[in-house]
């Protein structure tokens, strides 16, 4: 830890710095304002949200940190993970583990297919064309929507029954609550560890980092670059695509659910700062904690359920203004 915080520039040390304090003002205002159960609930639900939105902003910061490509399709591969996976799941005649990991999947393989197409066949050629790769990616993602509603329709699905284990409920600062919740918590964790490590502690990671930063060495050691930018598009997109499946047990499928999580992801991406894998997972954490805090003071003081749709754009704002780069992106 003291290597890590040595290592740090300035401008890091200020950003982890500002992080704490604000977390902790977070939690002293959900303290003294709703008390210890009500605060207890409140933070819960804002880790809960964080690694929901981590899933699909970690995919869309790899992509853009690794490749320069904003991929605004990220939403609407979360929507077709959701929605495919939902469909396996109700298509099996088999027991609720086996449908539930079909589902998972299933999903996450045919969002990596999709991506993996895309990148080689429409977003391959536009590297050097940043504008063409956003109008591209707009219109991809307004695509995948109509697909997706002329397949499954407009009307919601319900919320999928997960594996019994993950079923059951338990009692956290006097309210009763779904296993399953944990599960989307640990989900999070482990592919924020997980991606960390691919990157920085395995061969095919120096490999991708190498190839992002002087693709020439790297063609010239005998790899084959295209691929590596591939594979990391294809990660990108199955995280999205994974996030949509861990949403339909917790609150079902809609199709407005892509561009909702593709809006906190770009926010995410921007607090934590631009292609940042570090600070996305930082960010997801504080701005889940922002809107859930938002969400009970409403509750408890405004009857303004806009007040948490705002706060996070605030918050946005209010960071912009003091590290114009991001907490954790790096300056120009």
């Amino acid at each position: 830890m003291q290597t890590y915080w040595t290592n740090l520039t300035p401008q890091h040390r200020r950003s982890w710095l500002l992080v704490v304090v604000y977390v902790a003002l977070l939690l002293a205002i959900s303290w003294l304002d709703f008390g210890y159960n009500t605060a207890g609930q409140t933070v819960f639900r804002g880790i809960l949200l964080g690694m929901l939105v981590f899933l699909v902003a970690s995919g869309l910061s790899l992509i853009f940190g690794l490749l320069d490509v904003l991929n605004f399709a990220q939403g609407a591969f979360l929507l077709i993970g959701a929605y495919v996976g939902y469909d396996i799941y109700h298509s099996l005649d088999a027991s609720v583990e086996v449908r539930f990991l079909a589902a998972i999947g299933g999903g996450v393989l045919l969002v990596a297919a999709i991506g993996a197409v895309m990148e080689a066949g429409l977003i391959r050629p536009l590297y050097e064309r940043p504008i063409f790769q956003i109008v591209l990616t707009f219109g991809l993602a307004a695509i995948f929507l109509d697909f997706v509603e002329r397949i499954y329709g407009r009307n919601p699905k319900q919320p999928l029954s997960p594996p019994p284990l993950l079923n059951e409920k338990f009692t956290l600062f006097q309210q009763s609550l779904s296993v399953y919740r944990l599960f989307i918590i640990g989900l999070g964790l482990a592919m924020m560890i997980g991606v960390y490590i691919l990157l920085n502690r395995t061969r095919i990671g120096i490999i991708i980092r190498a190839g992002v930063q002087d693709p020439e060495m790297v063609q010239a050691l005998g790899i084959n670059v295209r691929r590596v930018f591939t594979l990391v598009f294809i990660l990108g997109s199955a995280l999205a695509a994974l996030g949509g499946i861990a949403l339909v047990p917790y609150q079902g499928a809609t199709l407005e659910m892509g561009n909702q999580f593709l809006i906190l992801a770009i926010v995410v991406v921007v607090i934590g700062g631009m292609g940042s894998y570090e600070g996305t997972a930082v960010a997801s954490i504080v701005v889940g904690l922002t809107r859930a805090v938002a969400e009970q003071l409403s509750l408890e003081h405004f009857d303004a359920p806009v007040l948490a749709e705002t706060s996070i754009l605030l918050l946005m704002i209010a960071v912009l203004l003091v590290q114009p780069s991001g907490l954790f992106g790096r300056g120009e």
